[in-house]
């Protein structure tokens, strides 16, 4: 199986870059082809372009950088997303991953409704931390980055890939027993990915 793994925290000793140490060493453990994707170490430029937009739904392929990332992404039997939540959504380099990665032709076909093209995917798995306590997330603003990444990315481009997300609230100030059952947590589903 070969799985990308995709980080997107500007700090590389942060806890969301752990977290990714943590999936990637049980995955490596069961003989997961691994390929680690760390947004900001690879200095991604989030901002779809103008001319890129201009030539969203036409044959010219995008700049090489980004064929190389769909290519890495086109490869992927699992895909890993660890990120911090931020405002209740995806951390601007992530989102702009997905503008400018999952585009027509790789992860859809355009059309009404759109043809789903990421049939290679059969599993996703999402490692996200929050400042805030599960209760806001999941009551008050009614968990909408789970919505926008199983509904919306996944469901119209890969939906018939599993999906599994592992949040971590009030990360801000938890423990180091906190830290370490949650560790378990992702080794556990990372063996069912």
């Amino acid at each position: 199986m070969r799985v990308l793994v995709v980080l997107a925290h500007p700090l590389g000793d942060s806890l969301n870059a752990h977290l990714a140490d943590t999936a990637i060493a049980a995955l490596a453990a069961r003989g997961a082809e691994i390929d680690r994707l760390d947004l900001y170490a690879e200095d991604f430029a989030p901002a779809l372009t103008a001319d890129e937009r201009s030539r969203y739904y036409s044959t010219p392929q995008p700049e090489p950088a980004i064929v190389a990332l769909q290519a890495r992404l086109a490869a992927a039997d699992a895909l890993v997303l660890v990120f911090p939540t931020w405002w209740f959504s995806l951390p601007a380099i992530l989102k702009g991953w997905f503008d400018r990665v999952w585009s027509p032709g790789l992860a859809f076909a355009q059309g009404t409704p759109i043809k789903p093209l990421l049939t290679n995917l059969r599993s996703c798995l999402v490692l996200t931390t929050l400042g805030s306590p599960w209760w806001i997330d999941r009551l008050v603003m009614r968990r909408p980055v789970r919505r926008v990444l199983k509904t919306a990315l996944l469901g119209a481009c890969a939906p018939k890939a599993r999906f599994h997300m592992l949040s971590l609230y009030a990360a801000e100030s938890v423990n180091a027993d906190t830290v370490a059952r949650h560790r378990q947590r992702i080794v556990e589903a990372a063996a069912k990915l």
